[in-house]
């Protein structure tokens, strides 16, 4: 767990003795960031900020949408960053926050084990970073709050931008109408479209969450209220961006899966065309071939009358067929 006490002068890094020390403090708050749950972390959250045991346990368990407690001196927020993995799957990187008048404390959800600590840990290392170098210098915990889930939303908006680039050159392969494997490319624009959804639901979901805080949260002055408006807004910007590509996508697929549908069922009728055209010699051939073609006498002239009329009755059937424009 790291400490740390920030005010407008700049930050330090705390021991976590310090932390009922700071607790008491009105001249700063603090950011205790919580990479991995862990029973000493649920004992001092538990005991020296006295959180609800809901809360606790939202934090302990893995969230699979985002949440919202509002209680009368702080608000629990749990969100969600995606990290695109193999075969178009989307992780769900979980980060609670508890967001106080003098403290911000952010808790890394339980991951899954293909997924890298560091990847979690991004977006709260870049703010860590930032308020190291001076760049930034919240002046209240809603405003750090603030900067780590504005990085969130702009992870989201990168990676919408990377897969609109993905399905602009999958159009290009639909409108070249080039030799593709029909199998193999119909995955790659539903593991594009999947991605989509994926980063869409989340960017929604977290706007209602916010929508929701920004509603019920009343211990928040104004200031702090329009930055929880904000991140409200980019969350719903990521979101019609998202399914504005979405729609695109689904209207690049629904063209190629046209056009195969119309080359299987030409080739359906083509097929269809050629059984009718061999169904009268099958049927001919069936009924009194063996009757004419033996071993011992064949009887030749039965024979040719035979095969004229089958040439007769394939030649009707082809112009038929001709005619209906089946080929």
């Amino acid at each position: 767990m790291e400490l740390r006490w920030i005010t407008t002068e700049g930050v330090r890094g705390c021991d976590l003795a310090e932390i009922a020390e700071l607790r008491a403090r009105t001249d700063g708050f603090l950011w205790l960031d919580v990479p991995t749950w862990s029973d000493g972390a649920e004992r001092l959250l538990a005991e020296v900020f006295g959180f609800h045991r809901m809360a606790l346990a939202a934090s302990r368990d893995r969230n699979h949408v985002p949440r919202v407690h509002v209680y009368p001196d702080h608000v629990f927020i749990v969100i969600h960053a995606p990290k695109i993995g193999t075969g178009g799957h989307v992780h769900y990187l979980e980060l609670d926050q508890f967001i106080g008048e003098h403290f911000l404390i952010t808790v890394h959800g339980p991951l899954n084990p293909a997924v890298p600590l560091e990847f979690a840990l991004a977006q709260t290392q870049n703010v860590a970073e930032r308020l190291s170098a001076g760049s930034l210098r919240p002046r209240s915990p809603f405003a750090l709050t603030y900067a780590i889930v504005s990085t969130v939303a702009r992870l989201e908006a990168e990676l919408v931008a990377d897969l609109a680039r993905q399905v602009g050159l999958l159009e290009q392969r639909v409108m070249s109408a080039g030799d593709e494997e029909p199998q193999a490319f119909l995955s790659e624009l539903f593991a594009a479209r999947h991605e989509l959804l994926t980063i869409k639901t989340m960017a929604a979901q977290g706007g209602e969450i916010y929508r929701r805080a920004i509603k019920l949260t009343l211990f928040a002055p104004p200031e702090d209220l329009d930055l929880l408006k904000d991140l409200l807004d980019q969350y719903e910007r990521v979101a019609s961006i998202s399914q504005a590509q979405l729609d695109f996508l689904m209207g690049v697929t629904e063209f190629y899966r046209a056009r195969t549908d119309t080359k299987m069922t030409i080739a359906a009728e083509r097929l269809a065309v050629i059984a009718a055209v061999t169904l009268p010699i099958t049927a001919i051939s069936s009924v009194v071939g063996m009757n004419v073609i033996v071993n011992a006498s064949t009887h030749w002239v039965i024979l040719i009358i035979l095969l004229v009329i089958m040439l007769i009755m394939s030649g009707i059937l082809l112009r038929w067929t001709k005619r209906q424009g089946w080929w």
